[in-house]
Order: C-alpha cells, then structure tokens, then sequence
C-alpha cells in the first residue's frame, strides 16, 4: 500500500476526509489548517487511514468471522457480550502486514524528529467514520491510549483501537441506530502527547450542558490528564463565561466553582510498572484547594472555544490540555455538541416538586428532570441482572460498559464526576435526569429506599427522602400568544435563569439578593464581615 494512502498528517486533512479518516481526525486537520494560524494550537500529528484498518480486516481474513459472530447475536444464539469479546479477540490476534508497519513507522519516525525527541510520547485515539457526527453520538465507545511511546507501543495501541470498533457498547449503539457494522470503519489519530500530567486539562462546551443556553461557554478541568474529567473519576473545577460580553472585549467569568479534585491521572513510570503507561494518585490538600485556571486562562479557552464554534457553524465539544513543562494550553480534539443542541426548542417541559422533603445528597444535576424509584447500588456493570427496571441507580461512576443499566433506570446518583463525564454526558443522551459528584451518595442513600431526584431546581441537584409527588407542564413556545407588554422573568434561584432561555421573554426582570447570596456563596454577608464572631 502506498503510504499516501495509509497516513495522512493533520495538515492534509479537511472536514472532507471524515471517509477516510473518521470525525475525529478530520476535525483536527480542520482545526489545524483553518484555525491554528488564527492562534488556536493543535498539538502536532498524523492519522493511520481507515483503509488501513480495512486491508488489515482482509488481510487477516476477519471479514466472514465477524459476521458469524454478528449474525450469531442478531439470531440471539449469544450474548452482546460474547459477540464483542469474541471480535475484539479475533482483531488483537492479527498482525498489520509489512507495508502497513513500515508506513507507521516512518510517519512516527518523522513526528520524533518534528518534536526533536528520539520516542516521543503520543496519545493513540480512536476514529470512527461515523463518529462526532452532528446526528450522532459515539462518546466514549472505542479506545484511547495515552503516553505511548516507542513503536511497538504505537503498533500495540493502533491495533488495540481497531478492535475497539467493536466494544458492546459500539455494536449495540449500530444496531439501535440503523448503522450497517460492514459500512463502518476506523482510523486512528497519533497526536504529540501534551505534558497535561505535569498541567491540568478538561473539556469546553460552547453552550450550557443542563438547559442548552447557547450565550454561555462551560469549562470543566482537574489536574493530570484529561481522562479523569471526561471519565467522571473526579469532580472537576467549573468555570461559565458569558459570550456576548466576551465578544466586547469584557471579561465577563459570571461562575468559578472549585471541584474537589481528589485524584489525577500521571504518566506511569515504566521501571516501577512495566506495561502501564498511566497511573492515577491522590492530589495534594493545595491542590484540591487551588483553581486549575486563573481568569487569562479561562478568558482564553473561551476565546479559542467561540473561534471554533464560529468556524464550524454549530454548538461544540472541545477537549484542552495546559502543558506543565511549558505553560501553554492546547486544543487537543473538537467534535459537535450532539444532545442539547439537537433538541426540539418548540416545546418547553417544566418539572416543579409538590411536596417538600429531606435532603439526603446533593451534586451537579444533569436535565431538568425530576424522577422517582427505590435506590438500587451497584458496584460493577456486570450486575445488570441485580437491577430493577425503573430504579434509581446508585454507584461510584459510570464508564461506557454501564449504559445497558442506565438505559433501564430511571434516574442515575454518582459519587465523581461533573457536568462533562461520562454518566453526564450518556444520561442526557438517554433523557435519564441524573445528579453526578455528590461525593458519598453510596455511602449515604440506603439498598432499596425510595427516594427522590430534582434536577429542577439549577446547576445544583438533590435527592430527598422518599417518593415525592411532582407535576410536569408542558408548553408549546410556538403557540405562546405575544403581548404588547415586554414580559420579562422573576428568578429565585439564581442558576436557573438558564433555563428559561427559550421562552419568548426579553429576558431576566428580577433576582433576589439573598437567593444569589444563599445559593451561590453560601455564608451570610456579616459572618464575611465579622468572621472573628462566628461560633
């Protein structure tokens, strides 16, 4: 195969590509050849075509194997489960033939040589050809490698991503979707690996998560590299700019919410553990104290963030990444905002509880849902057969392997994780209210109690005791009879003035003083005046 074929450097690739590299990879070439000299960087790289991963199916001859085992699990003679694992096990046992190896080691022997490091580290990622598609969401169901270094880590990692096309998860969201398995291949990005181990990283939305406000720019991000933010194994720093200010030159941070932070993910020392190339420690008390991003950092991420939504026309999912050794930050993967801003915005739901009731936990709420149901608390995604339809699962954090028990709850606790995790960002996609970062809901919600969850009180969801009586209301924005009088919108909560974004109103008339101190500070005026009298 000619090489030209088989690699193509971030700066060969357009939006176009997305055949032959996947969204991923074409987005990065996008960014790098549009956006990159307007002052957005892009770390440097290359991605291995997806008509590798094709030859290296036919090379091997997979392609009738595979679809015995699909065909066995369309005739339900075996489980989603044997059917991935017996896949992914046929595609780690090939081997990518000579041409295949010498084209990747050429590509990556030219990177080190860009970077001016003999085996620089890469992050190895996973790209679908139909993958970060406007229309559909993939999040999280192939496989990344981070900190691989040399080749033969990069050939172990590349052929680790190909078989990951067929996680459970990937193959079930096929199937659902109406996505032929045979029409859809994979590529795989190589991208210089930013020192974020040494930094901080997190994930930018260019909207409002929870309501869809599209004036806003959402940032979350945590110590270490990314991967503890988009996984939800931490509660990460949050940070909200408000757009249209920005654009005027202001600097207009309206939240600044300090995560607890209690883990980062480092690279992983190859002398103490051979075969590992990340490892997870406990953060310092200095560090779970301290912000990750001063306000220049959060002004600039924000910048960068209506650059690329301005370029691609659309609401965006952005992942950034601050380098430790150099101080600079990155833009390290972008791809469309696939949930909120593919709602239908005619009709507006509105939940509001009944009834009052204890607070047992609390976190960031995910929707604007309330739902009710007994506690089931699961540690592991391979005890679906211990949960009830209907019941409000409670656990750790979620990865991709626990959507078929999220796809059955009707509301979802987590301990970890914030607006941008995993459990998030898979509960909104299922319309499954969920409150994530509570930090000891496991601990304090009680096997089979009913309990329940409002997410529609703002930013910050609870959980009460018992099964609490709610009313829906629905309302069609379309057929909202306009007034000669401008209407305009009396908040308590100061946070969910976002939610109202979409009635035909000129906006907020009114927000209490006491309600912005009570629910965004937290501690009343004069024990700030007078902290020497606080008992």
């Amino acid at each position: 195969m000619p090489h030209t074929e088989s690699i193509l450097w971030f700066e060969q690739i357009t939006l176009e590509d997305i055949g032959r590299v996947g969204g991923k990879n074409a987005s990065l070439g996008e960014m790098t050849r549009s956006l990159q000299s307007a002052g957005v960087p892009i770390p440097p790289g290359f991605a291995i075509t997806a008509q590798v991963y094709r030859d290296f199916i036919e090379a091997n001859q997979l392609t009738g194997r595979i679809a015995e085992q699909l065909a066995a699990l369309k005739h339900e003679q075996q489980s989603l489960a044997d059917t991935g694992a017996a896949i992914r096990a046929l595609i780690l046992g090939g081997e990518f033939t000579t041409g295949q190896r010498s084209a990747i080691e050429d590509a990556y022997r030219q990177l080190c040589d860009r970077l001016q490091q003999p085996e620089a580290p890469v992050a190895v990622r996973s790209s679908a050809t139909a993958e970060d598609l406007p229309e559909a969401s993939f999040a999280g169901q192939q496989e990344s490698f981070l900190n691989v270094r040399g080749l033969d880590g990069l050939l172990e990692s590349s052929r680790a991503c190909l078989a990951s096309l067929y996680t459970d998860r990937a193959i079930a969201y096929r199937e659902q979707h109406g996505f032929a398995h045979e029409q859809v291949a994979l590529s795989v990005g190589v991208q210089q690996m930013v020192r974020s181990d040494l930094g901080c990283a997190g994930v930018l939305f260019t909207l409002d998560t929870e309501s869809g406000f599209p004036d806003v720019v959402l940032i979350n991000g945590a110590w270490g590299l990314g991967e503890s933010v988009v996984k939800g194994s931490v509660n990460p720093d949050r940070f909200m700019v408000y757009k249209p200010l920005l654009e005027r030159e202001f600097q207009p941070i309206i939240e600044r919410t300090c995560g607890s932070k209690a883990e980062k993910m480092l690279y992983a020392d190859s002398a103490d553990e051979p075969g590992k190339t990340t490892r997870t420690v406990a953060t310092t008390e200095s560090e779970r104290q301290r912000l990750v991003l001063n306000d220049e950092d959060i002004l600039t991420l924000a910048r960068w963030g209506m650059q690329i939504e301005q370029h691609y026309q659309r609401a965006m999912d952005i992942e950034w990444a601050r380098d430790g050794d150099t101080g600079k930050l990155y833009i390290v993967q972008a791809r469309p905002e696939t949930i909120e801003s593919q709602k239908d915005r005619a009709v507006f739901s509105s939940y509001k509880l009944k009834e009052q009731g204890s607070v047992l936990v609390e976190g960031a709420s995910v929707g604007s849902a309330i739902a009710a149901g007994p506690v089931c608390k699961l540690d592991r995604h391979d005890q679906s057969e211990q949960f009830p339809k209907g019941a409000i699962l409670v656990t750790d954090r979620t990865d991709p392997d626990w959507v078929p028990i999220m796809r059955r709850a009707a509301g979802v606790i987590t301990n970890s994780g914030g607006a941008t995790s995993h459990a998030a960002i898979v509960s909104r996609e299922l319309k499954v209210p969920a409150i994530v970062g509570t930090g000891n809901a496991t601990e304090r919600l009680t096997e089979g109690a009913e309990v329940t969850l409002d997410c529609s009180q703002g930013a910050q969801g609870k959980v009460y005791e018992g099964k609490l009586a709610f009313e829906v209301k629905q309302i069609r924005v379309d057929e909202v009879v306009p007034t000669r009088t401008d209407l305009m919108i009396n908040v308590a909560m100061p946070d969910g003035a976002l939610y109202w974004w979409q009635l035909p109103t000129r906006g907020i008339g009114l927000a209490r003083i006491e309600f912005i101190i009570s629910s965004q500070i937290g501690v009343h005026p004069m024990a700030l005046l007078h902290p020497e009298r606080v008992t």
